[in-house]
């Protein structure tokens, strides 16, 4: 009687071991047709192939020291004005592309600089900041009760602002 309750919980372990690998198996399938994705911790879903700087301080030097602009997303995961924001900029390829020519930091907290909340503390609200270190305050969306808010609909004017950011760029150094 003994060695058949070991056979039963052998065979068990091998069921249990061949699902928990046909999962695995699943997964890899599935990621090897999709690009290799990097993990998401830093982009936060809003581009994950561009590179995200960590801090806000990481951020500014990087500016200062690459001679490209900031722009700089807040935005917090529960806000449904931030996701929906957030899913149309990562699917929006030439915003995507356009991006790889920017310092990029999106935070999910305030920093203590007043300098980013010109027009109060809401989300989502995108500022450009040039390597000079200056506050583009001058890029603006198109609500004048939050004036760096944009909305899903909104996605080519900040598409516009961020190649305004670069233009400018180029014109005062």
């Amino acid at each position: 009687a003994m060695e058949k309750g070991y056979v039963c919980i052998f065979l068990l372990l091998i069921v249990i071991s061949c699902a928990l690998a046909k999962d695995a198996g699943k997964k890899d399938s599935k990621d090897t047709t999709a690009k290799p994705k990097l993990p998401q911790t830093l982009s936060r879903g809003w581009g994950d192939q561009l590179i995200w700087t960590q801090t806000y301080e990481e951020a500014l030097f990087r500016a200062k020291h690459s001679q490209k602009p900031l722009m700089i997303i807040h935005h917090l995961e529960d806000c449904p004005h931030s996701q929906a924001l957030k899913k149309v900029f990562a699917e929006h390829k030439d915003i995507q592309k356009l991006a790889e020519k920017f310092i990029l930091l999106n935070l999910v907290y305030e920093t203590t600089d007043k300098n980013l909340a010109p027009d109060g503390q809401y989300v989502p609200r995108v500022l450009f900041i040039d390597p000079s270190l200056t506050v583009r305050a001058d890029i603006t969306g198109r609500y004048s009760n939050r004036l760096y808010a944009y909305e899903p609909s909104d996605i080519s004017l900040l598409y516009s602002n961020m190649q305004k950011a670069l233009k400018l760029l180029k014109t005062e150094l």
